[in-house]
């Protein structure tokens, strides 16, 4: 039987090498103005800025230029809303990874707004309900990871003592097209196609054993994991030449993106809020080191707590999927999974959490602070110990 559920807004897509020639035309049809916002060299570095700047011209649209160097933090985005708040903008264009769509995707809900971004922020001030208009946003990675292109929350950060990783979350922030062009990650380097590559697996593992999945997003998040599993290894291995890779893992991230913001996450990214927020590490290495231990972790406990609940069952179809066979009995799968995320963290060369200065004094703030939305839909309420247990497997 197939149950009820709600599937919310999704971007129009133009996916496939070669798509960011038509980013232009696509943005025209919004009007003549537009604020462009990148990181800071690598675009600029390559042959598809002089590209992009052509076609900009061709299709008629003037543009301003703004660059994100490093996670966003609030006041970056409302330097940036008040830096163009009067400048006519028509379209927010975003070429770039995850921080870059990000910090771009809350420029654009705040443009005609005018209001600090602390206002709308999850768990943070007043929380105020966003009411709009945001300006039209494209979304085009660079990177396969994070998904942005595909959700309606923009992450920003503020790093250290008394910091936070939270979201400003709307449906109206949900871009109007994702361009995703697997050629822009050609020249990814290696360490971040192993950190946002292990982010996207993330997301799909655990959009596939949310508590709010469904048979829709069922049937996305395992064929992002084919995708992943096919394309990961072989993009970091060779990520110059794997062009069928690079495509692989574009499409593996698409869908994450897509899969997360109908359903939530889980325990990994419920600990990603807290040691982002704390700590100098990029939101993949959380990912990447954590995953193994976290899955077997939840299995553990629903084995113990709650034997019948479907998830287990998921679990098993994902190690089926990932390690191209099939098992005997649930436990050698679980067991399987587990060795399986184990060696791809070695191989990828993922750094575990004490290479960020995390120490053992640090799990109990950690700790605290990891039961946010993510955790809420985790498939088993893990206990503190519990949590604490993992941190120490990945210290």
């Amino acid at each position: 039987m197939i149950g009820p559920f709600t599937f919310s807004r999704v971007p129009r897509i133009e996916f496939g090498p070669g798509a960011i020639a038509r980013l232009p035309s696509l943005a025209a049809q919004y009007g003549t103005r537009a604020l462009l916002v990148t990181g800071a060299r690598s675009l600029q570095a390559s042959a598809h800025w002089e590209q992009l700047q052509a076609g900009l011209k061709q299709a008629g649209l003037d543009w301003l230029h703004t660059t994100i160097d490093t996670e966003p933090s609030p006041q970056m985005i409302d330097a940036a809303v008040e830096a163009h708040a009067g400048d006519g903008i028509d379209v927010v264009i975003a070429i770039g990874g995850g921080s870059v769509l990000d910090a771009a995707k809350a420029i654009a809900g705040l443009l005609r707004v005018g209001d600090t971004v602390m206002d709308y922020l999850e768990g943070i001030g007043p929380e105020k309900p966003y009411r709009g208009p945001a300006v039209p946003f494209i979304a085009a990675p660079t990177t396969a990871g994070t998904g942005s292109e595909a959700t309606r929350n923009a992450v920003l950060s503020v790093i250290g003592e008394g910091g936070f990783k939270k979201s400003f979350r709307d449906e109206q922030l949900v871009p109007e097209w994702a361009v995703v062009d697997p050629d822009l990650l050609a020249t990814c380097p290696r360490e971040q196609i192993a950190a946002n590559g292990m982010d996207a697996l993330t997301q799909l593992i655990e959009s596939y054993v949310s508590l709010r999945a469904n048979r829709l997003t069922d049937a996305l998040a395992i064929d992002g994991i084919r995708a992943a599993r096919d394309a990961l290894l072989p993009l970091y291995d060779d990520p110059a030449e794997a062009a069928a890779a690079r495509a692989g893992m574009a499409y593996a991230a698409l869908l994450s993106g897509i899969t997360l913001a109908q359903t939530g996450l889980g325990s990994v990214h419920g600990l990603a809020s807290p040691l982002g927020a704390f700590f100098p590490i990029p939101h993949g290495m959380v990912c990447g080191t954590l995953v193994a231990t976290c899955s077997r972790v939840n299995i553990e406990a629903m084995l113990e707590r709650d034997p019948g609940n479907v998830a287990l069952d998921k679990y098993t179809e994902v190690a089926e999927v990932l390690c191209r066979q099939t098992f005997s009995n649930r436990h050698a799968a679980y067991a399987a999974l587990a060795g399986l995320l184990v060696e791809w963290t070695g191989h990828l060369q993922i750094h575990r959490l004490a290479h960020y200065d995390i120490a053992e004094t640090d799990f109990e703030r950690i700790v605290a602070n990891c039961r946010g939305s993510s955790m809420k839909t985790n498939p088993v309420v893990l206990t503190d110990a519990e949590i604490g247990a993992i941190l120490q497997e990945r210290l």
